[in-house]
């Protein structure tokens, strides 16, 4: 039939953000803020790319989609789907899209016009997949399949409402029988869509032969140019909505070779689209006035893009230490929320931070039980084995100072730590403030306690005290 082409077009993590919206972009001078992304944007890309490509092309979503702002949890996902399905995708995969349990995802990705798809996710009450594990879509005369991978660690270190009793594996078995039946089913090119992350799918490719492109999110890894293992390439394109990847790769006689691939940024040079921008402002209208109250100023740019420790969960941390009276905090370490350029922070800003604005809690730990929690986490996030690693950034604390070396076997990295300027007492108990599950997971700790008051009143409490400069006792992590 001759050289044959195919474009694979890449939304991921977009975490619910349908607006223009600062993102961070890093530079020999420092870290930029420049505003970019937005859904109208994007589906004038996406509408380009198909002219183009003459229909040629696979738009696929990697989830992470329903969840991560205001309008997105406020509507547990509804808000976002008259704009996607006017996007034209094809198919998704999942993560914090289960934040409301598998059976509301089910009433979500029903009113989709395209799948949801994971091959990795089995109900074992009846051994039955609940979603699709993958598909199959001819453009341009080639038949490509497509099979989905949620995220592994739903029933593992998600809230269990989460995986509801779902089970969730890596999918190294799932995909030998998959990538069997794309071939059955006469597939030119075989693409994983997958929510495992960048490390998890690079094993994948080295021990699962026949598959062609993984379509990779999670990590948020804006990857320039695609990598290439063995004869799979791996593209990911960023979060937030703020990048497009792009993938051309041709098909000649059976071999499938890469064209271009283009990291393609949302910015101010592309025109919305109008009935989507009219879409995005009836989902955003209802909110707006409340979400653009200023509530406070910060002289130094909150981010959360930096693995060891950030600067908005500094602030996080602060505010609830504050209302807690504690001197010790932790929260997750989420790689999601938009960053605050210095200047005005609003409403809108702080839901970017914790969109779900738990209530602030407190409970009390032993030295011995902040040191076993550290180590379990730097193991989650820095594991050998890409899938144990299980997490996001890594743990944030205020309070304490831990020195470790990351390159240590698993229980040995933390060598020592120090609670404000004294050595941490394995027998004390330390009253600390935290927020959610993944703050202090529930196997640590007595007492536990919920404070009258949500992190997101927290935070606007602490920014009524002043602009946001220097802020003091801030935890770190020290590599000696």
């Amino acid at each position: 039939m001759g050289k044959r082409l195919l474009t694979i077009v890449q939304m991921n993590d977009l975490h619910g953000y349908l607006e223009p919206h600062a993102e961070i972009i890093w530079s020999p001078g420092g870290p930029q803020f420049p505003t970019m992304g937005g859904l109208a944007r994007i589906a004038s890309v996406v509408a380009g790319l198909r002219g183009e490509t003459a229909g040629a092309l696979v738009f696929l979503d990697n989830g992470d989609t329903f969840h991560g702002t205001f309008p997105a949890v406020h509507s547990r996902g509804e808000a976002l789907i008259p704009m996607l399905n006017a996007l034209g995708i094809d198919a998704m995969t999942a993560h914090w899209d289960f934040a409301w349990g598998p059976g509301h995802l089910k009433s979500l990705t029903s009113q989709l016009n395209y799948p949801m798809l994971a091959a990795n996710c089995i109900d074992p009450s009846t051994g039955e997949r609940p979603f699709s594990a993958q598909m199959i879509f001819e453009r341009g005369g080639i038949r490509v399949a497509v099979i989905g991978l949620a995220a592994t660690i739903i029933d593992k270190s998600m809230p269990p409402r989460f995986a509801g009793g779902l089970q969730f594996t890596s999918g190294l078995s799932e995909l030998h029988s998959a990538i069997e039946q794309a071939k059955t089913d006469e597939a030119d090119i075989i693409v994983v869509l997958s929510h495992q992350g960048f490390p998890q799918d690079c094993l994948l490719a080295e021990s699962v032969a026949g598959i062609d492109i993984i379509v990779s999110g999670h990590t948020h890894n804006r990857l320039s140019h695609p990598a290439r293992i063995g004869q799979t390439l791996i593209m990911q394109s960023g979060c937030h909505g703020s990048f497009i990847g792009k993938m051309t790769v041709s098909l000649d006689d059976g071999r499938i070779d890469l064209v271009k691939h283009q990291l393609i940024p949302i910015d101010d040079t592309i025109p919305e689209q109008a009935d989507i921008a009219e879409l995005v402002e009836r989902a955003m209208a209802p909110h707006r006035a409340m979400l653009s109250e200023i509530v406070g100023s910060t002289a130094k740019p909150l981010h959360r893009a930096t693995s060891m420790d950030a600067p908005m969960d500094d602030f996080l941390l602060a505010a609830i230490c504050d209302v807690a009276g504690t001197a010790i905090g932790f929260s997750n370490g989420w790689r999601y929320g938009a960053p605050i350029p210095p200047g005005p922070i609003s409403q809108n800003d702080l839901w970017n931070i914790i969109p779900t604005n738990p209530a602030v809690s407190t409970v009390e730990l032993t030295g011995v039980e902040i040191w076993e929690m550290v180590e379990d986490n730097l193991e989650r996030t820095f594991s050998a084995d890409p899938f144990g690693q299980m997490g996001g950034y890594v743990k944030r604390f205020r309070g304490l100072t831990v020195f470790g070396r990351i390159e240590n076997p698993p229980g040995h990295r933390v060598v020592d730590i120090h609670a404000g300027q004294e050595v941490l007492d394995a027998k004390k108990r330390y009253r600390v403030a935290y927020v959610t599950e993944q703050g202090v997971p529930a196997k640590f700790g007595v007492d536990r306690a919920n404070l009258e008051i949500s992190a997101i009143d927290a935070m606007a409490s602490y920014l009524r005290k002043g602009v946001l400069n220097d802020i003091a006792g801030t935890g770190r992590f020290v590599a000696v």
